[in-house]
């Protein structure tokens, strides 16, 4: 039997065919060619790494589950004009060893840092994200200073760390100015530093914090406001630990045992908490601090100048005028935590608000009676005190 082929009907159905899968490509956008950032169609892109001092995301830790409130940032306000507080424990920087006077100078000043380094910022403008990972003893501490005008500045309130402690103890930070950045100092896993006499302004978010267990270090005479710039509601002034949310990233899952921290003298104006104490934490020192509140708010939860959420703290002959309810609050987040904490000579001004001096929301904590309100209010909800 003869089979007859027709070439020309053959070639029809190929070009038909060829047709076919063309429009099939055209309108799926085929594995060859994916669009462009469609990660699920390009898996071989590698990620990027974060950039050296940069924040790598997240760790913008919840006040109370607060994730439903509004997430703008805070406008800048005037500088803040009340001065430091004079006081105990200061401390003067030597004679240098190194002098510095633009950013790569100082990049290099901090990655060759040892023991007994003093490094002597000019003034100037350092712009970049700054690390420090050497460690100092507590015999030779590594000292950083310059003065008002020796300015860290960040790039923007959205980019990273101004100046970063990672991981490097025995560290002295003296003078200078941390500005323009995402957050400003950052201390991860120091242990035994200082930070004295800084001026951090225009911050996206907190201005100096302490985690992933830092321990034993003193925070003390510095001026800090305008934070918040980024995210009102994470404007903290100084910020002890990490949220409960954030231990699975910060600290494998154990509590940020950021302990023994002193914070002291320092004058703060911030959107969120002047000071914000994290569960996990314990034995550190709120003294002498000055808090104004103007500017306090951005969430439902900032509505004092110091959250305890930690164990064994000593809050003593602080000063603060303005807030958007209390002057001081304690929270249990974690069981057994917000506890045993002792409140002393302090002095309120809540300007009208209607809230309490102090709001000990859980009970267990010492509330003396040497407590002082300036212009009315409650020093407690039930009027009781020790």
């Amino acid at each position: 039997m003869t089979i007859k082929i027709d070439i020309k009907f053959l070639a029809g159905l190929f070009i038909g065919a060829v047709v076919v899968g063309s429009l099939v490509i055209l309108f799926t956008g085929g594995d060859d060619d994916p669009e462009p950032g469609n990660a699920s169609q390009n898996s071989s892109l590698e990620p990027v790494a974060p950039e050296a001092g940069a924040s790598e995301g997240g760790d913008e830790e919840e006040n109370e589950g607060d994730k439903g409130d509004e997430e703008g940032g805070n406008a800048a306000g005037p500088a803040l004009t009340l001065p430091v507080p004079e006081g105990e424990g200061k401390i003067n920087c030597p004679s240098p060893t190194k002098t510095v006077n633009d950013a790569a100078g100082l990049e290099t000043a901090l990655q060759g840092a040892k023991a007994g380094d003093v490094i002597k910022m000019n003034p100037g403008t350092y712009k970049g994200k700054f690390v420090a990972k050497t460690d100092g003893t507590q015999q030779q501490p590594i000292y950083l200073c310059g003065d008002a005008k020796s300015v860290l500045d960040g790039g923007g309130v959205d980019e990273g760390y101004g100046l970063h402690l990672d991981g490097a103890n025995y560290w002295r930070l003296i003078g200078f100015t941390v500005t323009n950045s995402q957050k400003g100092v950052m201390g991860d896993g120091t242990n035994g530093s200082i930070i004295q006499g800084l001026l951090v302004h225009e911050i996206g978010d907190e201005a100096v914090h302490l985690r992933k267990f830092s321990t034993g270090n003193t925070v003390q005479y510095n001026k800090i406001y305008n934070t918040g710039l980024r995210r009102e509601k994470f404007g903290e002034g100084v910020y002890l630990g990490s949220a409960e949310s954030n231990f699975k990233k910060i600290t494998g899952g154990q509590p940020d045992k950021s302990d023994n921290n002193v914070v002291r003298g320092n004058v703060i104006r911030a959107t969120a908490e002047a000071i914000d104490i994290k569960e996990g934490t314990s034995g550190g020192k709120i003294l002498n601090n000055v808090f104004d509140g103007s500017k306090t708010g951005g969430s439902k939860h900032n509505d004092s100048w110091i959250d305890v959420k930690g164990n064994n703290y000593l809050i003593q002959g602080n000063k603060g005028t303005g807030t958007p309810l209390d002057g001081f609050q304690t929270h249990e987040i974690i069981e057994g935590w917000g506890k045993n904490n002792t409140f002393t000579g302090n002095t309120i001004d809540l300007a009208g608000s209607g809230g309490v001096g102090i709001a000990d929301t859980k009970g267990g904590n010492i509330i003396k009676c040497d407590n002082k309100m300036v212009n009315g209010g409650k020093l407690t909800k039930d009027g009781k005190c020790s």
